[in-house]
């Protein structure tokens, strides 16, 4: 009925009605020339088609466009409408290309086209928001992802025991390292456990008032309380924060040493530090020494304290050049410093290799600075490939924090843990090669190239003997 319909109008009405129906609709002759245009969608002619009169359709696309009017014009049949194909054309006005959907139909008995098209830069401008908004998620799912890894990087490697517990259930949901030390037991074994099960039973009471008034009130007051198992007294701080599922508890631990009486600790610690192999020294703000212990004196090649009193300490620590000015430089604004490599010179010329540890006493009436000296022992340093010393303990990876980037650290790490492996390999198996590299899970091959990269054994040759399989 429809086609009827259409068949019995006059060819001004048919084109009004193409006019009306589509947002482009152009008159193609058969040269591809566009004889004549008519446009439904607000903006569209200024923004795309003033100029096209007269212009073969081809050239008035952008450069990928043209296969796809070419194509559109070759398929066009009588009484049978092509397919839908998007093409983009140049914006008249310097903006983004404007993009149209197109389906062509030849008139029956004459050579010319009639092309009707779609306007399709709502629907462009919704996928661009779509993929803008997609990409604005990523950015936000990776600085995410970037915080969390920080978050477990510095609550594995945080020296502070730490519990993080289930605010509603007291459930612990996470412990780092040393929290498991302090307590004794294996992180699997803690898990999951209530936390006052962790304390002796006047204590369990404490931490179980403690946390009801926190989860009441959002504060609670610091409290003392034993852990079970005798494994001493702890002060037990306990934070609440909310998270999307719930509130849960950070609870951190810290050890209660058994109290002295003042003069009893001051006198003892003197007798200590006196008899520590360990160089001790102190200074004033100046650099002066104010006092040394026995073992500094041996290492600087001193007869008596009085020596070195008054002298700066510059005198015999450090090398050439502004290390020991770094030394103070840091210690003035951390407070601290740790695993501090440099030598000692001593007044006859012997210069030993020290690793200064130092911390800053800013209270009372004279501050000063604290300083010990640990000799290195003579012995080859575990190295990283690249010559980078190998972290030596946790403790150590934790001091790296901040000075080293994580991917490195990480690498590092991860050499560290690859040559204890081998060296407890070839230690179990009494230095047999063949059953380290199958306790290992490791090609005797691939055994074999580890050894060489950290300088474990006696590897020398192109080829390695072979060992009996005992």
């Amino acid at each position: 009925m429809l086609r009827d319909a259409v068949s019995r109008l006059d060819p001004r009405t048919t084109g009004s009605l193409v006019a009306a129906a589509s947002d482009v609709s152009l008159v193609v002759d058969g040269e591809g020339v566009i004889r004549d245009a008519a446009f439904g969608a607000d903006g569209l002619s200024e923004e795309a088609g003033e100029t096209w009169l007269g212009r073969r359709w081809i050239d008035t696309v952008t450069v990928e466009s043209r296969p796809k009017v070419a194509s559109l014009l070759e398929d066009a049949g009588l009484g049978a409408v092509t397919r839908w194909r998007q093409v983009n054309h140049p914006s008249a006005q310097g903006g983004a290309d404007v993009p149209i959907r197109y389906a062509a139909l030849r008139i029956p008995d004459d050579d010319r086209i009639i092309v009707i098209g779609r306007d399709l830069r709502a629907l462009s401008a919704l996928q661009q928001r779509l993929a803008e908004s997609q990409q604005a998620l990523e950015r936000d799912y990776a600085r995410l992802r970037s915080a969390e890894t920080r978050y477990r990087v510095l609550f594995q490697l945080a020296g502070e025991p730490i519990l993080i517990v289930d605010a509603s259930t007291r459930r612990i949901t996470e412990i780092n390292p040393a929290a498991a030390r302090l307590l004794g037991r294996a992180t699997k074994r803690i898990v999951g456990r209530d936390l006052v099960d962790l304390f002796e039973p006047e204590g369990a009471r404490a931490v179980q008032a403690l946390l009801v008034g926190l989860r009441l009130t959002g504060q609670a007051e610091d409290l003392s309380a034993r852990l079970a198992q005798r494994r001493g007294e702890a002060r037990v701080s306990a934070t609440l924060f909310r998270e999307e599922s719930g509130s849960s508890i950070v609870v951190r631990l810290a050890v209660v040493a058994p109290a002295a009486s003042p003069a009893a600790t001051r006198s003892g610690a003197l007798e200590v530090i006196e008899a520590m192999p360990e160089g001790f020294v102190v200074t004033d703000r100046e650099r002066r020494i104010v006092g040394v212990n026995a073992a500094f004196l041996d290492l600087a090649q001193l007869a008596t304290e009085h020596q070195a009193k008054g002298e700066s300490l510059e005198r015999w620590l450090g090398r050439e050049g502004t290390e020991i000015g770094t030394l103070f430089a840091t210690l003035a604004e951390h407070g601290s410093v740790r695993h501090f490599a440099t030598v000692i010179r001593g007044e006859f010329g012997v210069v030993e290799e020290v690793e200064v540890a130092a911390v800053s006493v800013p209270g009372g009436g004279r501050p000063c600075f604290g300083f010990t000296l640990r000799t290195l022992p003579r012995r080859v340093a575990a190295v990283a490939p690249g010559g980078r010393e190998l972290p030596r303990s946790v403790e150590h990876m934790t001091e790296l924090v901040g000075r080293v980037s994580m991917k490195a650290l990480v690498r590092e790490t991860t050499d560290l843990i690859e040559r204890l492996c081998i060296e407890a390999a070839l230690r179990i198996t009494h230095d047999n090669r063949a059953s380290a590299a199958e306790m290992l899970g490791l090609s005797r091959q691939g055994f074999y190239a580890k050894m060489r990269r950290y300088g474990l054994g006696d590897l020398d040759g192109a080829e390695e003997p072979e060992e009996s399989e005992s």
